[in-house]
């Protein structure tokens, strides 16, 4: 056994070999193991892992889940996902063995989820609970599809909650300007805010926004990056999807504002970004403005639902919408459905005129 105690301090080392994705046989050396029977527990674990053994731990697994899908995802959205695994997977499922978890198993899970509180006395959200559970499916998934699981066990046990209907809030047109009187003091919320209202970009993509993705001749504006904040740390990613990497053409009015605001800035270069803030710092100001003015208070997000909801009353299709803001055109319209004019009347009436023409 690869098994070795360290006559220095008493602690237990491993060195085990094992075969590589490419066929090469390494050698790997784990230190520190308090006994043996730690050291011989962590070998069977590591082995079975690069085996792909289902015999191995849930929490092994989570290993691999983890070094397979991390470096696909943007770091905001692994970090998410990471914190449901950790916070309210993990500790159940660890210690079982991958292939041996049924989907009893998870009901018996689904049921202690259910009942958790918080410090207010509240249970979960059906909202988080769905997405609780979907977590611990794209686990059994990935097992399934990559490492030889027969099934999915989250799959046979059913769903836990379901996505709530959120109430789109917005702001008309006049709700929005009385609200931007309020923010004039501050010249970089006030911009920050007219930039999300007449371009109807979204929040991280303002953040993002530096000199160099203006084009004031054109009067242009080039959205192909994103600002996020985590863990500390500043973090400029790539837009939400493929189709948000887009340039948008912005009212002339606007495009003078913004040119006016970065010359106020002192020395700025060209990858500097414009709003140095946080989505935090946006959303107080939002509440200030809002207890200012009187007018409805909503989420930063609900002004890009303005944005869109205000081109809608101005008569432009869901493609041109779609086109501007960064989303396929049959989201525009499942979405927006309930703003958009009916023209039944009108379809009814040429129906009958073409039929009186035969």
């Amino acid at each position: 056994m690869p098994i070795y105690k360290n006559n220095d301090n008493g602690t237990w080392y491993c060195m085990c070999w094992f075969t590589d994705w490419q066929g090469k046989r390494k050698q790997k050396c784990k230190r520190g193991f308090a006994t043996k029977r730690e050291a011989l527990e962590w070998e069977r674990e590591f082995l079975m892992q690069k085996q792909a053994d289902l015999g191995m731990t849930f929490e092994s697994f989570v290993t691999l889940y983890e070094k397979d899908i991390k470096p696909k995802l943007k770091l905001n959205t692994w970090l998410s996902k990471e914190s449901v695994i950790k916070k309210l997977i993990l500790p159940y499922f660890k210690d079982r063995k991958l292939s041996e978890i049924t989907a009893r198993d998870v009901i018996d899970w689904q049921n202690e989820i259910r009942n958790i509180k918080n410090n207010q006395g509240k249970c979960y959200s059906s909202d988080y609970l769905k997405n609780i559970h979907t977590q611990l499916s794209c686990l059994f998934n990935h097992a399934v599809k990559y490492y030889g699981l027969q099934s999915n066990p989250a799959a046979k046990a059913g769903r836990m909650g379901s996505e709530e209907p959120r109430e789109m809030l917005f702001w008309t047109k006049e709700e929005y300007l009385k609200f931007a009187d309020a923010m004039m003091d501050k010249p970089m919320s006030y911009y920050a805010f007219e930039m999300l209202y007449w371009c109807g970009i979204r929040e991280g993509e303002l953040l993002a926004l530096t000199p160099k993705n203006f084009d004031f001749k054109a009067e242009t504006v080039s959205i192909n990056k994103s600002y996020q904040r985590l863990k500390g740390q500043d973090v400029i990613t790539t837009p939400k999807t493929r189709k948000s990497n887009r340039v948008i053409k912005m009212p002339h009015f606007l495009c003078e504002e913004i040119n006016e605001y970065i010359k106020m800035f002192y020395n700025v270069g060209e990858n500097d970004r414009i709003f140095p803030f946080t989505k935090h710092y946006l959303t107080k100001e939002m509440e200030r403005g809002s207890k200012q003015t009187g007018v409805k208070r909503i989420r930063i997000h609900d002004l890009r639902h303005s944005h869109i909801s205000h081109l809608i009353d101005m008569g432009f299709t869901a493609l041109a919408i779609a086109d501007r803001v960064g989303h396929e055109s049959i989201d525009i319209t499942y979405r927006y459905a309930h703003l958009f004019p009916s023209r039944q009347d009108e379809m009814a009436n040429k129906l009958n005129e073409e039929r009186g023409n035969l």
